[in-house]
């Protein structure tokens, strides 16, 4: 039998190692540690002397918890009479509640039937006055005297009511005349008297008429009969009928007036009525017109799978030029330079425009327009109706640190559903998985890179509904859970944490609560928002709480797409099998994914010739948050990339090969990115230069070491920037950040992963790995000191004694020279000195020797020398030789 250690059987007997230790010594059995192995021999010696110690033990052990679960179990009472009584206190409370709510409900209805009865009353009043206002004004209209013809509206009453006053008022000057002319031919007394007797007779009968026609007005006159009596009538008959015809034609114009008034106020009062009438029919045609083209928008917006804000929008590339913003707004150039001139930036035609300029020129345009970024053009935008949407299962991604047990948690999952005996989708696929719990299921992204998580961010999609970050009890918070951390919060997604290895010596879950903290991940048990759970995934302890969790988030999140469209989703993976071609293992997202659709997927088209599920069964179709295997692309797409079906298959080899050529330009255009070899070449013409660093090693003293030895370099014309630092191996988020950054990755006892090496290679980023400091520092240093401009000296090369001088054909005046010293080529710089002055300063236009063109002149020989654009030469000159070298600097 295998020896046993001292540990082990000290947890056997339910002890600890320290007290088993102090009997081993009491039976003079050898045993330095609890790492001790014991003999078999020992062993059953230790049992045997043991056996009443452990069968107390196991009594005492016993008692105990027989105690604790008497204890557990009074709890228990006490909990549920008190749960009893707050029971009854809550119904009391709530018959209390629902009694007082009648109360007002009933003393709330009181009060609006006694509204409604006020409101009734005073409706009725307010139609009785309308009503005798109604018949009053018709009690006063005056009648019309003629055949009783029908008027078609007020104004003709009123037209032809002044006519027949005035035909009336005619009549009666004439009668009036005609009384003038009788009573002026008779003169005699006696006719007087018979005239002022017709007179008298005629005066009451005029007068009654008029009478009759100020009373049908509504007017009361005093008689004049009862007035003209006592009256002397000698002479006085034409001021008495100048009185009653005054008092007749005032009355009558009175009656007048006032029925005119009357009628005005009628006529305006119908005509402002009939008014509002028409306009708030207008309105309400406007309204509905609205509402009806809104309708088409939607309706638009829903064929094209748009949101209906972009389709009045105008699209434009960023960096867009002068000349090409004109042509999508269709209008002249010369309008978007002027108003380019008035805000200060002059532009050409050709030059490329901000977007802040953009946007200030359409809207003083009055024109709706979008700029569209490099990442935008590739992404697809959709609308869906809210009614159309329907609820899809959770894509939850597992993030963490190394060897915190991502996989484990992953293989532990499959496992516990398959244990459980949910059948289906519960096998590992390429690139994702997928569970069935409690009739639900969920989907995971299996990604231990998180590539797929950073390409989708990156992009600005939102691939991953929730975040499981797990963390080691044992650990604690690691590099790459920071990361990890802030991959999801920049996403948008939220974190659920799985608190790993509970079950391991030394684990403390409450210290990586603790740590998390400080990040911004609070548990909600300390009032914050992300829900955690200890789990061993090793053991399979809580991974049923895990999960419940994770659909108790989902429901939080109310998750919906609209199953009936045309698909669109993510590319997870992608590869180029030998046999089946160009594979690809994709995440729907919205819509329906079926066999033989056309799509487009990053650069690449094809139809869709076969789809695999999870399990590697053959399927016909793939909803929302399914994932499964695409066979039939022309090539193999990235991952991270958008896919989208088309109708038309034109339409998509069009799209993807617009999408390739883009592509091919912008690889052309790419700047290189800087290399230790590179450096000084890329950024020379800079008049500030940096060098950006990134910064990984093994611990943080070497981190701190390299930084501080950095600091002290001489920064003055070179400025080394450390944008990023930290412990851990180099990963492929670092190189995307030196990508943006135009940085160079230093690895101090580290290396960089598969992932970070492709990247690297991919992006034409330089990574530097080091294990010795001081050799980290030289090659900085070097490269530094090759960015500084380097010193210009000047070297003298000879120095020659013009003879005489000659002339020579298309050359002119030439030196016969004899070389005093040194070795002048032809290529040198040379200047003309007379009496210590020098007279010309510049190049060799031809050098021989004797009659052959010579490239040198060495001291002691003789030759001839012609100087470029100078002739003035005269025996005696000398000449002195030099070239300007270019010494890198030193410090």
């Amino acid at each position: 039998m295998a020896k046993v250690r001292v540990s082990t059987l000290a947890k056997e007997f339910g002890m600890t190692s320290k007290e088993l230790m102090g009997h081993l010594a009491e039976m003079k059995i050898p045993a330095k540690s609890a790492s001790s192995a014991l003999e078999d021999a020992y062993v059953a010696m230790v049992r045997k002397q043991l056996a009443s110690v452990i069968e107390a033990r196991a009594q005492e052990v016993e008692a105990a918890k027989q105690a604790e679960e008497e204890a557990a179990a009074a709890e228990e009472a006490a909990r549920a009479a008190e749960a009893e009584r707050e029971r009854i206190a809550a119904e009391k409370a709530r018959e209390e509640e629902r009694r007082q709510f009648a109360a007002a409900q009933a003393a709330e209805e009181a009060a609006r039937a006694e509204a409604e009865a006020k409101k009734k009353a005073e409706q009725e009043r307010l139609a009785r006055e309308k009503e005798e206002a109604a018949r009053e004004a018709q009690r006063r209209a005056v009648p019309a005297s003629d055949s009783g013809s029908r008027f078609r509206s007020l104004l003709d009453q009123i037209a032809a009511q002044e006519t027949v006053l005035k035909e009336k008022k005619d009549a009666e000057d004439k009668a009036k005349a005609e009384r003038g002319n009788r009573r002026g031919g008779n003169s005699d007394r006696r006719g007087g008297r018979r005239n002022d007797r017709n007179a008298s007779e005629s005066r009451p009968h005029s007068h009654r008429t008029n009478a009759s026609n100020n009373v049908a007005a509504g007017m009361d006159f005093p008689n004049p009969d009862k007035q003209g009596k006592g009256k002397k009538r000698k002479g006085g008959h034409n001021s008495e009928e100048d009185h009653y015809s005054r008092m007749a034609r005032e009355a009558e114009e009175y009656s007048r007036e006032k029925v005119l008034e009357e009628a005005r106020a009628a006529v305006e009062e119908a005509t402002r009525e009939s008014t509002g009438r028409r306009k708030k029919r207008k309105e309400k045609r406007e309204r509905e017109a609205a509402r009806a083209q809104e309708e088409r928008k939607i309706e638009e917006a829903l064929a094209q799978g748009v949101n209906p804000e972009e389709l009045d929008a105008i699209k434009v590339s960023q960096g867009v030029t002068v000349q090409e913003l004109a042509e999508a707004l269709d209008v002249p150039a010369n309008d978007i330079i002027k108003r380019l001139f008035l805000l200060g930036t002059p532009l050409t035609m050709t030059q490329s425009m901000s977007d802040d300029l953009v946007e200030l020129v359409a809207d003083d345009l009055g024109r709706q327009i979008r700029i569209i970024t490099p990442e935008e053009e590739n992404t697809f935008s959709f609308y869906d109706d809210p009614a159309d949407l329907k609820p899809r299962a959770p894509v939850v991604t597992v993030m963490g640190h190394v060897d915190h047990g991502k996989t484990s948690l992953l293989d532990a999952i499959r496992h516990t559903g398959v244990a459980a005996g949910e059948a289906g989708g519960i096998t590992q696929a390429i690139g994702a998985s997928q569970v069935m719990i409690n009739d639900r299921k969920i989907t995971f992204i299996d990604t231990p890179g998180h590539a797929t998580f950073t390409a989708m961010r990156a992009r600005g999609a939102k691939v991953t509904d929730i975040v499981i970050l797990i963390v080691a009890a044992d650990d604690g918070v690691m590099p790459q859970t920071v990361e990890s951390i802030n991959h999801a919060k920049a996403a948008g997604v939220p974190i659920v944490v799985a608190v790993n290895k509970i079950d391991k010596p030394g684990a403390n879950p409450d210290r990586v609560r603790q740590e998390l903290t400080e990040y911004g991940v609070i548990p909600e048990e300390w009032g914050g928002q992300n829900m955690f759970v200890n789990i061993s995934a090793k053991q399979k302890i809580g991974i049923d709480d895990l999960l419940e969790t994770v659909l108790l988030q989902a429901d939080v999140l109310e998750l919906k797409a609209n199953p009936d469209t045309f698909a669109s989703g993510n590319v997870l993976e992608a590869k180029l099998d030998k046999g089946r071609g160009s594979v690809a293992t994709v995440l729907v997202t919205r819509g329906t994914l079926h066999v033989g659709d056309t799509l487009v997927a990053g650069l690449t088209y094809g139809r869709v010739r076969a789809m695999l599920d999870p399990k590697g069964r053959a399927v016909t179709e793939a909803g929302p948050s399914d994932a499964v295997e695409i066979l039939g692309l022309q090539s193999v797409p990235n991952a991270g990339d958008e896919f989208r079906v088309f109708e038309d298959e034109r339409e998509a080899r069009a799209l993807a090969d617009e999408r390739s050529l883009k592509a091919r330009i912008e690889e052309q255009s790419r700047v290189k990115h800087v290399t230790l070899e590179n450096l000084f070449e890329t950024i020379a013409d800079a008049e500030v230069k940096e060098l950006n660093l990134i910064i990984k090693a093994d611990v943080q003293g070497s981190i701190e070491a390299l930084q501080d030895s950095l600091d002290k370099m001489d920064q003055s014309e070179v400025r080394i920037n450390t944008i990023h630092s930290a412990v851990g191996a180099i990963n492929e988020t670092d190189v995307v950040l030196a990508d943006a950054s135009n940085a160079i990755i230093i690895g101090f006892g580290v290396r960089p992963d598969g992932k970070a090496r492709s990247a690297a290679e991919r992006e034409g980023v330089e990574i530097r790995c080091y294990d010795v400091i001081y050799k980290c520092l030289e090659e900085l240093d070097a490269a530094r000191i090759g960015m500084l401009k380097p010193t210009e000296v000047e070297v003298s090369t000879g120095t020659a004694t013009v003879l005489d001088t000659f002339k020579v054909p298309k050359v002119g005046i030439a030196a016969g020279v004899r070389v005093e010293e040194g070795e002048i080529a032809a290529t040198d710089s040379v200047r003309l000195v007379r009496d210590g002055i020098v007279v010309f300063n510049g190049k060799i236009a031809s050098m021989r020797h004797y009659k052959d063109e010579a490239k040198s002149l060495k001291s002691g020989s003789e030759g001839g020398i012609g100087l470029e654009n100078f002739q003035d030469i005269k025996p005696g000159d000398q000449i002195e030789g030099y070239r300007i070298d270019q010494v890198a600097r030193t410090e």
